[in-house]
Parts: structure tokens; C-alpha cells; sequence
């Protein structure tokens, strides 16, 4: 590495690794580091100029050695989530199988709208040496790589031929991980040969800099719009989505509800979207739902969405609004969105736009039957839920006759009972495929801040141990407890990440890193 004042000479995975290191998320004030680790296996494509990049450079970025190159993208996935999407981990692989384990990885992080920054290798840009072992050879692209399996399940895809094209790819990849409209899996794939090539960079490119995440306002226009058919329903409901947590709209949700007596239902990504225990929280809601949501939803003759996609498992395939008269209105900060089932849309902040909506409402309320009917719903699923979740009974047939007959001593929703029982303000529950989140999403009461993080956009196998560990290094040094709740097929698939979980200490809550995100703060401890 040489310097002047004008350039500084390094390769190529220097260059990545040292900008990578001084760029920083700004939302709502706090400035954090945006990339503060990254993961990684070595070998045959990225181990000669990324590994040397990561270990010259590790006390600016501190690198963690994984066992499985999806299962590390997925501890990435899960810290960004838990970062609320302003920090994420970055991921080295090596070239052709090393690279491939990435892309189940990219589509579920792309499905879910959650930032992931991948490096694969790739193989040699100058070809004179090819075929190289892992290459694959297509008959009629010839600069096609395994690499481009990417493409369709990415939102960025940039392929490094020549060192001075990280002047332009590096801040688009920073653009898109911090667009609360555009985030998904990012990667900047990297020729085995082109990493070690060495480049005059302008000094200033690695300079540290501020990614604001933006909070786009909502058209007056739009929220009277919205505020109308509200004030015209006699049963709206809100179906509250991920995107509440991102914006951070938990308290602007609940004074909303409050403030008009809409009753809210949660998806699986809005899962905790409302904190607190009220007349108008009912739970989840759509296939897995629970019965009171499910109800109050079929009587709707408005359904106003929040920060949802509206996937098939949120609405029982369309199956749920049941009202002959039911119309709908939607918030959210992707267009496309606000589209949906032909509703009247606000594209806008989640949080901006209830607030907005809240002071456009102001002196209406919903009528006293309509709350009537909501408390009458939340009170008969109560028993109801408790009865699945008692550990000290077993299911009855003749009383439930909907559930399931099992001769298990200890059935899955009165294991899940038992972990609410124990479960404390601040604690996860992490689940992604199979029955549990969906048993998660019918009864764990995520209020009080007893956190429950359902991946079931992509309802990936293998994502819940690996996503332990991300929660866990996003949280860093405190006593809030991280709980996967897996079934055997996903602890046979994706066992390895306990090993690096052990490895750095995640298991040991003194021990774990973590990023400090204040207003002037900019390390990663």
C-alpha cells in the first residue's frame, strides 16, 4: 500500500475491504457503522486477495470464520433484521460451490426486503488460464460465470473486470442496502485475479461517509384519501406488516389504533408490531392466524395495510376477506405495494404516514358495536389459546375438535407455552420453516417487547440456528436471550454455525461483540 496525497495504491479486495470500513447508516439521527464485520470461508478464488485484504485490514474490519457459506449469509440476514435494517454483515466465498451456497441465501434476504452484501470470487477475468477448476463452461456465453445465478434473485449485481470499477459499483451496492425501497441481497462478485490487481485510488473515495435511510413523506392528497374511507367503514381493520418495524412505527401504530378503535392483526413479518396488550391487538393473522383475527378480518368492510406484501400465507390466499362489500387502502414505502388488490394508497414512511393519518382522523372513532365485536372475538380466542399452550394438559378432542390428536407427552404449542411462560422483555424467539411459525404466529404473544422473529417470506430450512447468531452479534453485550425453535429436519440440515456461534463467544453474552450506534459514535467493539 503506498499513499500521496491525491491517490492511495492498493489491490482491489484492499480497496473493498478499507471503503467498506468507514461507511456509516444515518436513520433518525443515529450514525452507525454500516458494514461493521464481515464473514467468510477461504479458498480457490477469493483466499489471495480477500483473505489478505481481511487479515491486513482486521482491526478496521473484524472478520468471523464460518463452516457454511449460506448459513453465514444467513447470520448476516438475521443481523440486519435485528439492525432494523441499517447494519449488515459482509460475505466473502470462494468461487464455484463456495459462491453457489450464497444464492439460496441472496433470494430469501431479496424476498424479504432485507440488505445483504455478498463477495463471492469468481473465476480469472483474463481467461488465459482457464478453464480453471469449478468454471463453468456455457456453450454460447463465454463470459458467463456461476456467478450469474445471482442475477435474478439479487437486487444489485455488479461483476469486477478492472480495479477502477469499484468507483462506481461500491457506492451503488452502499445505495441499495440502505434504500428502505430498494434493499435486498447486493454482490459485488470478484474474478480470483482482478482482487489482486493493484490501483492508483483517489484518497477521497475512502473517506468516511453517511448513508441517510430516508423517510419519504406522505401525500396530503393521498392520506385524505385513505382518511375518508376510514371515516366512511363501519369494521376497518389493520393488517400490520414487517414494515413497521423498520420504520420504527410501533408507537405511531398504536396511537392510531387507540386513538380510532381499529383493531390490528399482525403477518408474520409484523409479528410484535404492537407492543402493548390492548382491547383493539388481536394477533396474527391469515392461514396460520389465530381465530379472532381471522373473524374480525372476514366481517372487514375496510382493510387498511401497513408496511405488508400481502403474500398468500398473510390473506389464506385471497380467502380471508370475506365481506361482499370489503374495500382496501394501503401504506407502504414500495409503490407496487400500495397497489395491491386495487387499493387506495399512501406511498409513504409507515411511521410519517400513521402519524399523518392519526392528525387526519382526529375526533373520529369506530362505533361501539364494532369495538363490542372486537373484544367479543379476543375474548373467546383467550381460553382458547390457553388451552393449546397449558403444558399441564393435553389436547381434548371432544373439547377442540379442530385440533390435533397426539399422543405426545408434550405437544408443540404447549412447549411454545412453556417458553412464553419464561419469556422476559427483550428476548427473541427465532423461527422460520416448518409448523413452528406458524404455531408461533397463532399464539406467542409478542407484546412487552418479547420479540418473535418469523423468517417466513422465503420459509427457508436452515435459516434459525445461523440467525441465532446474527441476532445475537446484532444485540451485542446484554442479558436478553436468543431462542431458536427448530424442528429436526432444520438441525440436520444446518447444525455447523453452533461451532462458529462457540467459536466467538455468541453462546457467552460477556463475551459478544457488538456495533454502538449513537450520534457520534462510529466503532464496532
Amino acid at each position: 500500500m503506498t499513499t500521496n496525497s491525491q491517490t492511495i495504491r492498493l489491490t482491489t479486495a484492499q480497496a473493498v475491504v478499507k471503503y467498506l470500513s468507514v461507511q456509516h447508516s444515518v436513520a433518525d439521527g443515529i450514525r452507525r457503522r454500516l458494514v461493521p464485520a464481515a464473514l467468510g470461508i477461504f479458498g480457490h478464488g477469493n483466499v489471495a486477495g480477500l483473505g489478505q485484504a481481511f487479515d491486513e485490514m482486521a482491526d478496521d474490519m473484524p472478520f468471523i470464520q464460518g463452516r457454511h457459506e449460506q448459513y453465514m449469509a444467513h447470520i448476516s440476514t438475521a443481523f440486519a433484521k435485528a439492525s432494523r435494517r441499517q447494519a449488515v454483515l459482509a460475505v466473502t466465498a470462494s468461487i464455484g460451490p463456495g459462491a453457489l451456497n450464497l444464492v439460496t441465501a441472496a433470494g430469501l434476504a431479496t424476498v424479504n426486503r432485507l440488505p445483504l452484501l455478498l463477495l463471492p470470487g469468481d473465476t480469472y477475468a483474463t481467461r488465459h488460464q482457464g478453464p480453471v477448476l469449478q468454471q463453468l463452461e456455457h456453450p454460447i456465453e463465454a463470459d458467463a460465470t456461476v456467478n450469474d445465478a445471482f442475477r435474478p434473485v439479487s437486487r444489485f449485481f455488479d461483476r469486477i473486470t478492472r480495479p477502477e470499477q469499484l468507483l462506481t459499483a461500491l457506492p451503488q451496492a452502499m445505495r441499495v442496502l440502505t434504500s428502505p425501497t430498494d434493499t435486498g441481497a447486493v454482490v459485488i462478485s470478484l474474478p480470483q485475479d482482478v482482487q489482486s490487481h493493484a490501483y492508483d485510488f483517489p484518497a477521497e473515495f475512502f473517506e468516511p461517509r453517511d448513508w441517510k435511510v430516508r423517510r419519504p413523506l406522505p401525500d396530503p392528497e393521498e392520506v385524505d384519501d385513505v382518511a375518508r374511507l376510514i371515516r366512511s367503514a363501519h369494521r376497518p381493520v389493520i393488517i400490520a406488516g414487517g414494515g413497521i418495524h423498520y420504520s420504527d412505527a410501533h408507537a405511531a401504530l398504536e396511537a392510531l389504533a387507540g386513538q380510532v378503535g381499529i383493531p390490528v392483526v399482525e403477518t408474520f413479518g409484523g409479528k410484535g408490531a404492537v407492543t402493548k396488550d390492548e382491547w383493539w391487538q388481536v394477533g396474527g393473522v391469515g392461514l396460520e392466524g389465530n381465530f379472532a383475527s381471522n373473524a374480525l378480518v372476514k366481517q372487514a368492510d375496510l382493510v387498511l395495510n401497513v408496511g405488508t406484501r400481502l403474500t398468500d400465507f398473510a390473506t389464506g390466499s385471497q380467502s380471508i376477506f370475506q365481506n361482499p362489500e370489503v374495500r382496501f387502502a394501503s401504506l407502504n414505502i414500495v409503490d407496487a405495494d400500495t397497489r395491491k388488490q386495487g387499493a387506495t394508497g399512501i406511498l409513504a414512511d409507515a411511521r410519517l404516514g400513521l402519524e399523518a393519518l392519526a392528525q387526519a382522523l382526529e375526533g373520529h372513532s369506530t362505533s361501539e358495536a364494532w369495538q363490542d365485536t372486537v373484544q367479543t372475538e379476543k375474548t373467546g380466542w383467550a381460553p382458547i389459546r390457553s388451552k393449546w399452550l397449558d403444558a399441564d394438559t393435553a389436547y381434548n378432542p371432544e373439547d377442540h375438535p379442530d385440533a390435533p390428536v397426539t399422543d405426545a407427552v408434550l405437544t408443540q404449542p404447549q412447549l411454545i407455552g412453556l417458553m412464553q411462560e419464561h419469556a422476559r422483555s427483550g428476548d427473541t424467539v427465532i423461527a422460520a420453516a416448518g409448523g413452528a411459525p406458524g404455531d408461533l404466529q397463532k399464539v406467542w404473544d409478542a407484546t412487552g417487547n418479547r420479540h418473535c422473529h418469523l423468517e417466513f417470506g422465503f420459509s427457508c430450512m436452515g435459516y434459525e440456528i445461523a440467525a441465532g447468531m446474527g441476532v445475537r452479534l446484532a444485540e451485542g453485550n446484554n442479558d436478553n436471550r436468543v431462542v431458536t425453535f427448530i424442528g429436526d429436519g432444520t438441525f440436520l440440515m444446518a447444525p455447523t454455525e453452533i461451532l462458529t456461534a462457540a467459536q466467538e463467544g455468541s453462546t457467552s453474552r460477556s463475551s459478544c461483540p457488538k456495533t454502538t450506534a449513537t450520534k457520534s459514535s462510529t466503532g464496532y467493539r
